[in-house]
């Protein structure tokens, strides 16, 4: 199962590109990774920040949850996932609208 998802994964992150003139080689290149960044604010709790990550970040602990908020209130801002843009667009997009400082989209 790990295998297939790698591959499909693999497959959505590359795209086509023609090698030098004459190789006839199409190499892959790797889309870039984006960072999704939430910010420390004066609004939202240490529960709430942990809880929105929980929520919206796939596979994402209470523990790192936790680090993650210690992180944003302590040194101001935390990557809270890397990845796709598409991805990181939905993530930033409801953390966002569930009320958190968000650092616009960078890639990685």
């Amino acid at each position: 199962m790990a295998m297939v998802k790698s591959a499909a994964f693999q497959a959505i992150s590359t795209s086509p590109v023609k090698a030098p003139e004459g190789s006839g080689q199409v190499i892959p290149k790797n889309y870039p990774n984006y960072k999704v960044i939430v910010l420390n604010d004066e609004v939202n709790t240490f529960d709430h920040v942990s809880q929105c990550l929980m929520k919206y970040i796939p596979g994402m602990t209470s523990d790192r949850a936790w680090e993650l908020t210690n992180q944003i209130h302590y040194e101001g801002q935390a990557v809270v996932w890397v990845g796709p843009q598409e991805q990181a667009e939905l993530y930033h997009q409801q953390l966002s609208r569930a009320g958190l400082t968000m650092a616009p989209l960078e890639a990685a």
